[in-house]
């Protein structure tokens, strides 16, 4: 959204270590926030934007220190006043100012609600990562280190240097991260849990809503499950899924007999709707902790509480 246009002299922005690697095109184009990339190569091409007073090509990698020269230029105001931007209301950014469950230097970690997505797009206006930028002004590196479904809550990284996102990365790529969720199942799991090893492939239905079915030559995917608690005719499970696939959880549940409650996607719709007339308003799924190690070497836990609506609902599901 443009509100205005801001005036600008030549400026000199010096690289910071932590940004080093990237394309010089992907540089300018969050520097220059709202400047069409076109033009920036037009820029680019005519010298009118240099590096260390030299010409330098679009894919050129940008090392800490180096001195980027800015011709003037009009820029697109991209930062109107929050109460104007994509719906977020201040309701819901002092919600998620509340929610807030740990921040260091390097991350921000989030209890996410229920219902709101991680980011803008596919007919969603705005997004965790929107409201949260929205929330931190001042701060240009904020980026989502992982995801959550809409449907889930909990605990979900934020990072705020661009080091530490790629450390991140490579902690969950070597599966260095462990995150642990809870999900109240449908029956009794029988023992005191199962490792589930069932591969993944993901699929559209007629109404193009995204679908995940275990089936031969999809993706290899792993889920540990342990009971945490009985009910009559429910278990509420930890589960810790080892590799990190779309609905995962959810359709490995299923696979085993044991939809989770309240999941529209995968699970009954007659039971989902006693469920919602004896109180549940959502999915039963929650990235209930976070174990990751920061950059200095320390290992860090954050743990999310249950929302109200889910405590409840087990306070339900136990008489």
């Amino acid at each position: 959204m443009v509100t205005g246009i801001k005036k600008s002299e030549v400026r000199l922005l010096e690289v910071e270590q932590d940004l080093a690697g990237q394309r010089l095109d992907n540089y300018l184009q969050r520097e220059l926030k709202g400047l069409p990339r076109t033009r920036i190569y037009r820029l680019l091409r005519t010298g009118e934007i240099r590096v260390n007073k030299g010409r330098v090509k679009p894919d050129y990698r940008v090392q800490g220190g180096d001195v980027i020269r800015i011709p003037p230029m009009q820029l697109p105001d991209n930062e109107p006043p929050i109460a104007a931007v994509g719906g977020v209301g201040p309701g819901i950014l002092r919600e998620l100012s509340a929610r807030i469950l740990y921040e260091s230097d390097d991350v921000i970690v989030v209890n996410k609600p229920a219902g709101l997505a991680v980011h803008g797009g596919s007919g969603v206006s705005f997004g965790l990562i929107e409201a949260i930028r929205q929330l931190r002004p001042d701060e240009r590196r904020l980026e989502l280190v992982h995801r959550l479904d809409r449907e889930t809550s909990g605990c979900i990284l934020i990072s705020r240097r661009r080091a530490a996102l790629r450390d991140l990365h490579r902690q969950f790529r070597d599966h260095q991260i462990r995150k642990v969720y809870q999900a109240l199942v449908h029956g009794c799991w029988p023992g005191k849990g199962s490792t589930v090893r069932a591969p993944l492939r993901r699929s559209s239905n007629a109404k193009g809503d995204r679908l995940v079915r275990v089936q031969e030559g999809g993706q290899a995917s792993e889920t540990r499950f342990t009971v945490l608690q009985r009910f009559e005719a429910a278990t509420l499970m930890q589960a810790e899924p080892v590799t990190g696939r779309t609905h995962q959880i959810r359709v490995h549940a299923l696979h085993e007999g044991f939809p989770l409650f309240g999941d529209d996607r995968y699970g009954d719709r007659g039971q989902n709707a006693i469920d919602k007339r004896r109180g549940l308003k959502r999915l039963f799924l929650h990235a209930h902790s976070l174990r990751f190690t920061d950059r200095q070497e320390q290992v860090i836990s954050v743990t999310a509480p249950l929302d109200n609506n889910l405590i409840n609902f087990l306070d339900i599901v136990n008489k």
